[in-house]
């Protein structure tokens, strides 16, 4: 089983519009940045989800074939290839790297059961770890009524596997605030060999709470997401117990 990191101890906007088809915000590398002050959602709980599912082209999918040279194939059942054991032990899992406006800073991860509290300092809680990609996903809640006590959250994934395999998933973090469309940040750049990826920074800059679309993919874990974004604190190796399926 794979090791990680586990914690030792303790300016101008670019706003996307929302799709009144979809009632959702799609951040991009075009439209990066959002504020939840100026939608008037800057308060309640807001939830953040992480979902995953395997990409169709490693499952194999249904086998297409030209009717022209095999007339007959369109009254055969498609075929539907199952996946290999390379494809079976994915585990994304959601985090969040914090600060607070007094100084305090920590991490709220699935990884040493660090899963925080919405109610009291840091104000971020993780509701459990999902092992298998189900599509609930995992989920993380910010309570916003204290976000003034908020400096920045960093919202990131990393792989609990020793094989990175981000080129093998499609994966989502959507954000659902209190009031307005629900942000969507999709993970759909390949990058094979990394393992954590930094997806979206929420920040408090003069009172305004800005969401903006990080998507920056590394190679290490959570250690070097902390020394991208100067977060300081100190890492070592950690484990996960067995999941029992």
């Amino acid at each position: 089983m794979g090791f990680f990191d586990g914690l030792l101890g303790g300016r101008a906007a670019d706003f996307d519009s929302g799709s009144a088809a979809t009632n959702s915000i799609q951040l991009t590398k075009r439209h990066q940045q959002v504020s939840l002050t100026k939608q008037d959602a800057a308060t309640g709980h807001l939830r953040v989800n992480l979902t995953w599912r395997m990409r169709t082209s490693d499952i194999g999918g249904i086998q297409r074939t030209s009717l022209f040279r095999h007339p007959f194939k369109a009254l055969k059942p498609a075929e539907v290839l199952g996946h290999g054991q390379s494809m079976v032990n994915v585990d994304l899992d959601l985090g969040c790297l914090y600060e607070l406006t007094d100084g305090t800073r920590g991490v709220v991860q699935p990884l040493g059961n660090y899963l925080g509290d919405v109610n009291s300092p840091p104000y971020v809680k993780l509701s459990g770890d999902d092992r298998f990609g189900s599509a609930s996903g995992e989920t993380m809640y910010v309570n916003l009524d204290h976000r003034e006590e908020i400096k920045r959250l960093l919202v990131f994934v990393y792989i609990y596997d020793q094989t990175p395999a981000f080129d093998r998933t499609h994966a989502i973090v959507t954000l659902y605030p209190s009031n307005g469309p629900r942000i969507e940040i999709g993970l759909d750049e390949r990058h094979p060999q990394a393992r954590s990826c930094a997806v979206v920074m929420i920040e408090n800059v003069k009172g305004e709470l800005l969401v903006r679309r990080e998507v920056k993919f590394v190679y290490g874990f959570q250690g070097e997401l902390d020394r991208l974004y100067g977060w300081g604190l100190q890492w070592g190796r950690g484990y996960k117990t067995k999941a029992v399926e």
